[in-house]
């Protein structure tokens, strides 16, 4: 697995970095640290390579690969991403200023192809509780594309809450009101597609030897996964991202875009 990690070069304070010692316990491929430079600053190369030397040694065992690049975040990342076809990409929160609606972390979330690992909140304890937000029986799961291209970063010791909102404004015509107040173990046992959801969700888990836990909530989907993730105190959030036609590619619709920003922990978005 390719997994490329962008500095920002703090070395011990880095959330990325730090984030990165979690989650990399099981790849025997070295992870590639990237640092970039401001073609604006007379910067000397060698305190650059310091920089990532020490990196290295924050991320302890794992012998990591380095990349400089110079040019401005998030162009030069961006084009790293693509010409290194790596499988993930492990970066820090840049902090965004409310009056704008969108972000540089977002715009480099939506225009690789790869699942993204957000470092922000919490990020020096290990990774064992993680809240999975599936949704849409009609689509591709979020645990069958988190499965299918990372399920090689679980050490088999994490438990996975999985949450469906049941949403009254997006319910169709034929969902009845009992369904939008049901707990999971009731929609599994009825077979409604979000049970159905589950059921088959739980499945896979089982089948990696992880343990799994369904929640249902009622409500707005990001009021309630806010919630959760708060009240559930999880190391981790995973949601998905959705695949568009076109030129468009992988975009964030508004509710994950609003999730994304809104959580105060690690957030891995899969695609």
């Amino acid at each position: 697995m390719r997994i490329l990690i962008f500095t920002n070069g703090s070395l011990a304070n880095d959330p990325a970095l730090l984030l990165g010692c979690r989650v990399l316990r099981r790849i025997d491929e070295p992870p590639t640290l990237l640092m970039l430079v401001d073609p604006t600053l007379d910067r000397h190369p060698p305190l650059t390579e310091t920089a990532l030397t020490e990196a290295c040694k924050v991320l302890g065992t794992l012998k990591a690969q380095t990349r400089v690049r110079i040019g401005y975040y998030p162009d030069e990342l961006l084009a790293e991403v693509k010409e290194g076809n790596y499988d993930l990409v492990i970066l820090s929160e840049v902090k965004k200023n409310w009056l704008l609606k969108s972000s540089k972390t977002i715009k480099i979330t939506e225009q690789v192809s790869c699942p993204v690992l957000v470092a922000k909140g919490k990020v020096g304890t290990p990774i064992r509780r993680i809240l999975l937000c599936d949704s849409g029986a009609s689509q591709e799961s979020v645990l069958s594309r988190f499965t299918a291209k990372l399920a090689a970063l679980l050490e088999g010791e994490e438990e996975i809450t999985l949450l469906h909102v049941m949403s009254q404004i997006s319910a169709g015509p034929g969902v009845r009101g009992a369904q939008l107040r049901a707990e999971a173990e009731s929609l599994i046992r009825e077979r409604t597609p979000e049970g159905d959801l589950l059921k088959r969700d739980l499945k896979t888990l089982q089948e990696f030897g992880l343990r799994s836990v369904p929640k249902i909530r009622h409500g707005l989907v990001v009021d309630e996964i806010l919630a959760e993730a708060q009240s559930g105190d999880y190391d981790l959030v995973v949601i998905g991202a959705h695949r568009r036609q076109g030129w468009q590619g992988y975009l964030l619709d508004d509710l994950a875009h609003k999730i994304m920003l809104q959580l105060d922990r690690p957030v891995l978005i899969v695609k």
